[in-house]
């Protein structure tokens, strides 16, 4: 199920409040357990995930504002 950039934003957002400075491992460790298994979307959002709480936790990423790209 596809879902918006916004949302994943947004969800990021939640996952770095809720997990703190471990959520960017947790979401690697996730991207890698889903590679390893072959699962290709899982890993694919996990890396995804990844990437985005590294941005919200180095505050380069306003979960809070809508996301506009340029």
């Amino acid at each position: 199920m596809p879902v918006s950039a916004q949302y994943m934003c947004w969800l990021a957002g939640e996952f770095a409040a809720l997990h703190g400075l471990m959520a960017v491992d947790i979401a690697r460790r996730a991207y890698r357990s889903h590679d390893c298994e072959g699962d290709e979307l899982g890993a694919e959002f996990w890396f995804a995930m990844s990437v985005l709480v590294d941005d919200v936790m180095r505050h380069r990423l306003d979960a809070e504002r809508t996301l506009s790209i340029h």
